[in-house]
């Protein structure tokens, strides 16, 4: 591991110096703005600024702008974003990709870096040069790196842009959850809790089947239980209502003590498809099992008896679908969403509620087709 590690060290060292001999060329009497951007391959927001933004940007400039990536999700760029942290004093709530930095300007997010990079790179050009931000550690590499460096980098899919990344390195399971110990333990432990109730929901689907359920109905159910699903749907649509304004206004989430909701909603997995925010997917999910329970409650007729086998099927759905999502935080993303887990943990509690009346009405609804 430690050899991996060394080797990681040296192979960055070497990107940064072939960068800065033979990639970013720049003549002493022109003016240069360089830049500093710490970005993740599983960022949607990193690559609408990398495809969006940067690149027309670095082929309106040329070689008078320079941008150096750093990938956080590999060992050599999340050190050197660690540094910039601390060095710049970028408060919990600021910290994610795509992070730029440009002179002692530190800018988050897909909307600050499109709407004041430009004007930085114009004021930097005007006023003679910016040079590499003050990064801890990012002078040293360059400085006592060898220049016989034959490393080369690895570009973003525009040969024009002088935009050098990190080589990727395979990501470890146990380091993507080290990235948060106390957070992605909590995920851990609310991924456990899901799994189990399923797993009783499974073994009471088996005792209604075998006619060990007792009726099909309470008369007088008491009034938690009675009134529980939609004082959780009220509580989940809070959770991904909020994801979904992060998602669809581009702002950053407020994550709180636990967790980094930035990296969350900021990796691939935010996205259904690459086109669907995945909060959204829970509004509509949280909605329908109201208008479900709503029906059941209220209404009459056939869909009326169908009701409570619905509420019980997109209940399980939404406890699978976050059992999924819940996985990728501690060990595919490596940061955890307090705001995601909120929304599990609801719909996980209306399953729970809803299972048996679910399974009830699955029963009766089979015994009434075999015997029609």
């Amino acid at each position: 591991m430690a050899g991996k590690a060394r080797w990681t060290d040296a192979l960055v060292v070497a990107i940064l110096i072939t960068l800065a001999i033979t990639v970013l060329p720049a003549h002493a009497d022109e003016p240069v703005v360089r830049a500093v951007l710490f970005h993740s391959p599983n960022c949607p927001h990193c690559h609408y600024v990398v495809n969006e933004v940067l690149v027309p940007l670095t082929e309106q400039h040329g070689e008078a702008l320079q941008i150096l990536a750093a990938d956080t999700s590999q060992p050599g760029g999340h050190r050197l974003y660690q540094a910039a942290v601390e060095a710049f004093g970028i408060p919990p709530e600021r910290r994610g990709v795509p992070t730029l930095i440009v002179g002692e300007t530190v800018l988050v997010g897909s909307l600050e870096i499109p709407e004041q990079f430009p004007s930085l790179i114009e004021q930097g050009l005007a006023g003679g040069s910016v040079d590499w931000p003050a990064i801890p550690g990012l002078a040293e590499m360059l400085a006592g790196a060898e220049p016989r460096a034959t490393a080369t980098p690895t570009a973003v899919p525009t040969p024009a842009l002088p935009l050098t990344l990190f080589t990727n390195v395979p990501s470890d399971t146990g380091a993507n959850v080290a990235r948060d110990p106390l957070g992605n333990s909590l995920s851990i432990a609310v991924l456990c809790g899901m799994v189990l109730s399923v797993g009783w929901v499974a073994i009471r689907g088996v005792r209604v089947w075998r006619g060990q359920g007792g009726p099909s109905s309470e008369a007088n159910p008491p009034a938690w239980k009675a009134w529980g699903v939609p004082v959780l749907c009220a509580l989940g649509l809070v959770a991904a209502g909020y994801l979904t304004y992060v998602e669809t206004r581009q702002v950053e989430p407020i994550c709180g003590p636990v967790g980094d909701c930035i990296a969350v909603q900021q990796s691939e997995y935010a996205l259904l498809f690459g086109v669907l925010p995945v909060a959204v997917l829970g509004v509509m999910g949280y909605v329908a099992i109201l208008a479900a329970w709503a029906w059941g409650r209220f209404g009459r007729g056939r869909l009326a008896e169908w009701a409570p086998l619905a509420l019980f099927g997109m209940a399980l759905f939404g406890t699978l679908f976050s059992i999924y999502l819940t996985f990728l935080e501690p060990f595919v993303v490596g940061a955890t969403c307090a705001w995601c887990l909120t929304s599990a943990v609801t719909m996980t509690l209306v399953l729970l509620l809803v299972a048996e009346e679910g399974w009830k009405a699955l029963r009766a609804q089979v015994s009434m087709s075999r015997s029609g």
